[in-house]
């Protein structure tokens, strides 16, 4: 963290607020006024990269520190594999959230480092909690700026929804490998039992059977075979799937992604002329 990382350890409950302060104004800045350079910083093709806030109001998106353990608390890692993944305003929202949770951990590590006594940490949360959340502000920005800029966002959707001409206008469900099997399997269990298939089920189980018609799924980056055990991902655009630990997506983030475009799929993807 080149300028960033300056030894500083607030050893009291108002030097610790003021460095939660300064950390929180930093990283604001870097979602809000500042968002279009922080955009282009966090490139999906880069290493796992950390949004960074320091007590002097100065943002940072940088790799994480090279020491074990951290001199402080590490922000979330690799904030910027998810960018192209996600709608942006969610995007941004996830960041903010992680965000939230590292200025708290930061804060409450230096008052255990310094032997905080029970009164000087609730007196220091207290402090924090009559701020607002960093994704409370986003939100907030987010929602304002959705208001006075509703063409810009319009046209942004737009040119999104047009990358996967069999998205509709809802969002599409997510489905892992394994859920996609247990579907499969809970369908022929109803047969066996001599259960009615309505059309619906029937149109769900065409679906699987076509997926598993050419015979094994091999994920789309290690050419590995699918295991029930592993969670898989498949990208909306090229329906590749993938293994989750090859592309980075776990199980939690998938849930937020509305539309997953696989790495070759997102590199093809023209940056957006306009954020949210």
């Amino acid at each position: 963290m080149d300028g960033l990382n300056i030894p500083y350890n607030p050893r009291t409950v108002d030097e610790v607020f003021r460095d939660f302060k300064g950390r929180r104004t930093a990283l604001v800045k870097a979602l809000s006024t500042d968002v279009d350079e922080f955009f282009r910083q966090c490139d999906p093709d880069k290493e796992n990269l950390c949004l960074y806030g320091s007590p002097s109001e100065q943002w940072e998106v940088n790799l994480p520190a090279e020491e074990v353990p951290p001199e402080i608390p590490e922000p979330a890692l690799g904030i910027n594999f998810a960018r192209d993944g996600m709608q942006e305003k969610d995007w941004l929202s996830l960041v903010a959230v992680h965000s939230d949770a590292w200025l708290m951990s930061v804060a409450f590590y230096f008052g255990a480092r310094f032997g905080f006594s029970k009164a000087d940490r609730k007196k220091l949360f207290d402090m924090i909690n009559d701020l607002p959340t960093v994704f409370e502000t986003i939100a907030g920005v987010v929602k304002k700026q959705g208001k006075e800029k509703s063409s810009s966002v319009s046209n942004n959707s737009s040119t999104k929804s047009k990358a996967n001409p069999k998205q509709g206008s809802e969002p599409q469900a997510k489905f892992s490998k394994p859920m996609a099997m247990q579907m499969q399997m809970q369908s022929k269990e109803n047969e066996e039992d001599g259960l009615g298939v309505d059309e619906e089920d029937e149109e769900d189980e065409e679906v699987v059977e076509d997926d598993e018609e050419n015979g094994e799924t091999f994920c789309g980056a290690c050419g590995e075979s699918y295991e029930t055990n592993q969670f898989w991902i498949c990208c909306d655009i090229c329906e590749v799937w993938f293994h989750g630990k090859c592309v980075k997506i776990t199980q939690a983030r998938a849930d937020h992604i509305k539309q997953y475009k696989c790495p070759s799929c997102s590199s093809k993807r023209a940056r957006p002329s306009s954020l949210i």
